[in-house]
């Protein structure tokens, strides 16, 4: 292997497995999705354990890295500060971890869970309080908590060993110098491949609702075709917005999408049942602490267990195949703040960001489903959910407004979205380097444009299944590499306070 290839080979080989799902996808669509369907379902009914168990564990472990004897540790040197304000730092982070996704489910999740709840009837009080608490779940620690374990791990070894921005580098404690060799390429390969599938996901989610954002607005047909133009015309707009970097680019547009999503939320609490929605928060976030082990681990080994597989594994194997993209981006702008400040920035602060969210849009949504004159109005919702914002912003005051904003919004997170992945990914792909190149960072652009437009044309009337399928199915290599790496991560740390006592007995 000559020295350019050896250089480049994570990006090289990345990109050619990429590619050949790509082409696989595009050329071959039923075998494609016929393996990729087989596949989920061995998952679904073998493996769902290893998603539940392995996503509980995580959070277990970023909690208890809060209340833990490491949390004075700084993620970089002693005399650092943070590069970012607390209030861009928490919008980047809260951006890259969520983005397009909360707006698309915002309303469609605890609706769906309402009429087709994951026990008992549906289209019941009841079912409400399930629907709202289930969705805080989907939402809550668990995704945060992943984002949390692999952030943190990056930044610690990124800012305060001095070593490559990359996974690989989390395993130096066990591999040493082999990071560098095929193990640690290997690792930042399955890495590069379960993100690709990930952000694909969520641009491909993206581009549904904006197309039906088009739909509701202009009347446009919500069709593929518009679809795929939302995705050429996207992956233009974040190439721009890649030319003018992290500081500049990508921060604005978080910034605007945080204030965008803040007078959104803060004009559906005024217009909405404000009290009902205040009720529901605590209710449903009370309902979600109280049973959280129990959700937590929650399957259904004695019964059919689809709604376990179409859900929750659904989503923790998105929030795994996203982990190293966010993870990633947050390690990058976290530099300077200790692991509790981290912890409590990225676990905590989030959280509660995203129940409130649900609370907001859930809870107004449930509460007018319930008592609307049409009572068709959750079948609307249910049987179109990339619509499902906008029709509840129909039964709303001031709806136009509320139309136009959200839109705004969801624009904005998927230009944010596709241009951190790319960011990231070329981190990813170039070992680590902090500022990647535009041409790296474009190529990724257009291969992630590539990888959501062929998933949604495989998945035709059932984009959806197809985005849920690629996502659980990329994700599956990473979660043995999310855990092994909390091993070496907890080994560093125990290395470090060693290291300061032993400063400190020398110095007394």
């Amino acid at each position: 292997m000559n020295k350019g290839f050896g250089k480049h080979s994570v990006f090289i080989i990345s990109i050619l497995l990429t590619v050949i799902f790509i082409v696989w996808g595009g050329l071959f669509t039923s075998s494609f999705t016929s393996v990729t369907n087989a596949i989920y379902t061995f998952m679904i009914n073998n493996l769902g354990w290893v998603y539940l168990g392995s996503a509980f564990f995580l959070v277990i472990f970023a909690v208890y890295l809060l209340f833990s004897r490491y949390g004075h540790i700084k993620l970089g040197k002693d005399n650092e500060k943070p590069e970012f304000k607390t209030g861009s730092w928490l919008a980047m982070l809260f951006g890259a971890g969520m983005g397009v996704g909360i707006v698309y489910w915002g309303v469609a999740e605890p609706v769906t869970h309402y009429t087709n709840p994951p026990y008992g009837e549906g289209f019941t009080d009841s079912a409400a309080n399930v629907a709202m608490k289930f969705s805080f779940f989907h939402w809550g620690l668990q995704p945060w908590g992943i984002y949390t374990v692999i952030g943190l791990a990056l930044a610690y070894f990124q800012f305060k060993k001095g070593l490559p921005a990359a996974i690989s580098s989390i395993f130096y404690p066990v591999l040493k110098e082999r990071i560098y060799g095929p193990i640690g390429k290997t690792i930042d390969i399955i890495s590069v491949f379960a993100t690709v599938f990930g952000i694909a996901t969520s641009l491909g989610l993206g581009a549904m609702q904006i197309s039906a954002g088009l739909h509701a607005i202009f009347g446009l047909p919500d069709t593929t075709a518009i679809q795929m133009t939302v995705i050429g015309a996207g992956t233009i707009l974040f190439i721009i917005s890649i030319s003018t970097g992290l500081e500049k680019g990508i921060q604005f547009l978080s910034n605007a999408a945080i204030i965008l999503s803040f007078l959104i939320m803060f004009l559906v609490l005024i217009l909405g049942p404000t009290s009902i929605i205040f009720e529901t928060f605590f209710t449903s976030l009370g309902s979600y602490l109280n049973d959280f082990v129990e959700m937590s681990l929650r399957l259904t080994p004695f019964t059919d267990n689809a709604w376990v597989g179409d859900w929750t594994l659904f989503y923790w194997a998105w929030w795994i195949a996203w982990c190293p993209f966010v993870g990633m981006f947050i390690a990058r702008i976290s530099k300077g703040r200790t692991i509790r400040e981290f912890v409590i920035g990225v676990l905590v602060v989030p959280t509660l960001g995203t129940c409130a969210w649900f609370a907001v849009f859930g809870g107004a949504a449930l509460d007018l489903v319930q008592n609307a004159s049409n009572p068709g109005l959750a079948n609307d919702i249910a049987s179109n959910v990339s619509l499902s914002v906008f029709t509840f912003f129909d039964y709303l005051p001031a709806s136009g407004v509320l139309t136009a904003v959200g839109f705004a919004v969801v624009l904005i997170y998927y230009i944010t979205v596709a241009d951190t992945s790319s960011f990231v990914l070329g981190m990813l792909s170039e070992r680590g380097n902090l500022d990647p190149s535009v041409k790296i960072k474009v190529t990724w652009g257009i291969v992630q444009a590539a990888s959501a437009a062929v998933l949604l044309l495989a998945g035709g009337e059932n984009a959806l299944n197809v985005l849920q399928t690629a996502s659980l199915v990329s994700a599956f290599p990473f979660i043995f590499v999310l855990l092994f790496m909390c091993w070496a991560l907890l080994k560093a740390l125990r290395e470090e306070l060693e290291e300061e006592k032993a400063v400190k007995k020398k110095a007394s």
